[in-house]
């Protein structure tokens, strides 16, 4: 349903790489060459600056590939409308989730499992910019993000849960308390996400609100290796309280609420905005408006 020629094109735009783009195509390069090269004839511009090795696209060749993307996504759906006609809906589902909804996304891929058995669901921990990026390439069809990321003309949001921030250290770090303000926690030391992350920022918004300069003697991407490094006991953390929920805080360790101020804030699933819509799209989506009423009727 999409010209050959155009899935090279498209191959070469991802891998960046005559060789690389021939070999996830099951061609040789010589032929992947030969067809972008009848469809710069066909199209009458350059779509590849050329040299000895692949050097970029030009600016029309960029222009081509969102089209195509575009197509090609159109094509899928099409396929998935069709294949649910006939024996329900079927294809991957791929969802990039920011680390810290990872141990509660589950909620939402369980739900959408026992609707849809016959879809493959992939979920893919990335960055909030990562996961925005891949929905406008077409390389996932959902993202679990925090709202105030899905502001934008082209996306779709819907609401799931909210989190709150807590505090986790080692039982003997603090004097028995029942909470912790962050200007507390900040003389603490501390290992937290690493900068390029939504929670890690938003927790450095609180900082800076304080006028607190926090003492961050460890990063990382990992919610697993945060836990890690705070159960050595040498260092403490801020998390969102549902990850504790699901994976539970050892023993050893001690779990406060965060105030002065208190942080919360709301994640939910974005999409992209197409028309006309994809049937796997709109499945998670419904999904998703079905999870989100039954935790505001819980709670």
């Amino acid at each position: 349903m999409i010209a050959r020629k155009y899935l090279y094109l498209l191959a070469l735009a991802r891998e960046r790489h005559f060789g690389k783009a021939a070999g996830s195509c099951h061609v040789s390069p010589s032929t992947l060459s030969a067809a972008i090269r009848d469809l710069e004839d066909e199209l009458g511009v350059a779509l590849v600056v050329r040299g000895q090795r692949f050097a970029g696209l030009t600016p029309e060749g960029e222009c081509v590939v969102a089209h195509a993307k575009r197509v090609a996504a159109g094509a899928d759906d099409l396929r998935h409308e069709l294949g649910m006609l006939r024996d329900g809906l079927r294809g991957p589902l791929r969802i990039g989730v920011i680390p810290t909804a990872l141990p509660v996304v589950a909620s939402l891929t369980g739900a959408f499992a026992e609707a849809h058995p016959a879809v493959a669901i992939e979920v893919r921990s990335a960055s909030t910019q990562a996961i925005l990026n891949g929905l406008r390439n077409f390389e996932l069809e959902g993202g679990v993000v925090y709202a105030h990321s899905a502001d934008a003309v082209d996306l779709r949001y819907c609401a799931l849960w909210r989190e709150q921030l807590v505090f986790l250290t080692a039982a003997s770090a603090l004097p028995a308390g029942e909470a912790i303000a962050w200007e507390a926690a900040g003389r603490q030391p501390l290992c937290l996400l690493s900068r390029d992350m939504q929670n890690r920022q938003t927790i450095d918004r609180v900082f800076e609100s304080l006028e607190c300069m926090p003492h961050v003697g460890l990063e990382t991407n990992s919610i697993l290796s945060l836990l890690a490094h705070v159960r050595t006991g040498r260092w403490s953390t801020i998390l969102p309280r549902s990850v504790l929920g699901l994976v539970g805080a050892p023993s050893e360790l001690r779990v406060l609420p965060l105030v002065k101020p208190s942080v919360a804030w709301e994640t939910g699933l974005v999409t992209l905005k197409r028309e006309p819509s994809s049937p796997l799209v709109d499945a998670v989506l419904e999904a998703a408006v079905t999870l989100a009423a039954d935790v505001a009727n819980r709670y």
